[in-house]
């Protein structure tokens, strides 16, 4: 067996709730690493002394399992293997596959010595029962793709230019890692990816029927990401294509979309005046090999391939994000929130012309307070702009 990639950073976030009072629930697009990640994480118990009794796995996409997607059974299986007088560690992958499963779920909850890990790829799922049967007693974990620090554990390219343009070309799914030189493999395993995402995890979707528009959608979010989308505009340019679509319509498939976190919203926050706005918003996807797949293209709008890469590191790091409006028509790509400090982030390939660098830190210095202003671009050029910091991209995402 290959060695599996340590996912450190979401190893930690389950190890930090370890036999608390609350249900772990692990989400992210499917194949980003999360059974792994119970793989991993069971290893880390065994180590610390825990027996092989004490842990129930069960994975709702393995017929193995098949009669567990009901939820009576599933409550039935667990339950007849729960330990006496000692922590069991019960881990469901791909939950959302069991009807009704949270009435399983709540009710192993009410045990003490259950430890519960939960897996799924629809953020739809957190939506109903469970979080209303289940308020304040369930942290989720947001799974990504690998870092671009993981990759380099992943592959064999030594050069950290190279590797990073392999990264953004190819992406990060980890078992996509294997086929760095095998370009049609790859190009295949990636394609398997998007369409189970999109007849397993967006299709099933209540109002939701039509694979040709979905597939329209995706298309157009994937081609215009980092820029300005709303309902209305891809309803239009689908209408004007000779497609007629409502913006109702629309909204329903992009919620759909963003719920099976294919594609992530990125809302304007205005900075001067500290409220959310409701224009225009953005999207980014969760991988940009996905979207070089999808448009069947590579090393095309470099710029904002490279923000996605940045938006995707921010969450990675805990961040909350928003797109930031800095004053009369200026934005800040990025206004990253965490532990109640904001950072500011503008993101260019290259700022070596002189009105690129102006243009770009222009955002930047209408922002009057003193939280830290960052210019990343992939110019090996690094220092300071009157207080706004620039950094090269490849070495802001080596750093931990």
């Amino acid at each position: 067996m290959d060695k599996l990639i340590e996912r450190k950073t979401y190893l930690k976030q389950l190890a930090m709730w370890r036999e608390t009072e609350m249900i772990k629930v692990v989400t992210g697009v499917r194949r980003c690493g999360k059974s792994t990640l119970f793989e991993l994480y069971i290893e880390q118990l065994k180590h610390s002394g825990v027996t092989d009794k004490q842990i129930v796995f069960v994975n709702l996409e393995d017929e193995d399992f098949a009669e567990l997607l009901d939820y009576k059974k599933l409550h039935e299986y667990v339950k007849a293997r729960i330990q006496k007088d000692k922590w069991t560690y019960v881990f469901v992958d791909e939950i959302q596959n069991c009807k009704e499963y949270e009435r399983a779920i709540s009710s192993l909850y009410l045990r003490k010595t259950v430890d519960i890990y939960i897996t799924g790829s629809n953020a739809y799922m957190l939506s109903g029962e469970l979080a209303t049967k289940l308020t304040a007693r369930y942290i989720e974990v947001d799974m990504l793709p690998l870092s671009f620090a993981e990759y380099g554990e992943a592959v064999k390219t030594t050069d950290k230019r190279e590797r990073f343009h392999q990264y953004m070309n190819m992406g990060a799914f980890p078992y996509a890692a294997r086929f760095v030189d095998n370009s049609l493999a790859h190009s295949q395993y990636l394609e398997g990816i998007y369409n189970t995402v999109l007849v397993k995890d967006v299709m099933p979707r209540e109002g939701l029927n039509d694979i040709t528009l979905l597939k329209s959608i995706a298309g157009f979010l994937a081609g215009n990401v980092g820029s300005p989308v709303s309902a209305k505009k891809i309803a239009d340019t689908l209408t004007s294509n000779g497609r007629p679509t409502g913006s109702a319509t629309v909204d329903t498939y992009l919620e759909a979309l963003t719920d099976a976190y294919l594609f992530y919203k990125v809302n304007r926050y205005d900075i001067k005046g500290k409220m959310h706005l409701k224009t225009e918003s953005k999207y980014y996807i969760c991988d940009t090999g996905l979207r070089n797949m999808i448009l069947g293209t590579v090393n095309k709008d470099i710029g904002h391939q490279i923000e996605n890469i940045v938006y995707l590191e921010l969450l990675r790091r805990g961040y909350t994000v928003h797109i930031g409006k800095s004053g009369r028509g200026t934005e800040v790509d990025f206004v990253a929130t965490r532990d109640k400090k904001t950072e500011y982030y503008q993101v260019s390939a290259s700022v070596l012309d002189e009105n690129t660098l102006e243009r770009e830190l222009a955002p930047l210095k209408q922002v009057k307070d003193n939280y830290p202003k960052i210019l990343i671009t992939l110019d090996d050029f690094t220092g300071d702009h009157d207080g706004i910091s620039q950094v090269n991209l490849i070495d802001w995402l080596n750093r931990a």
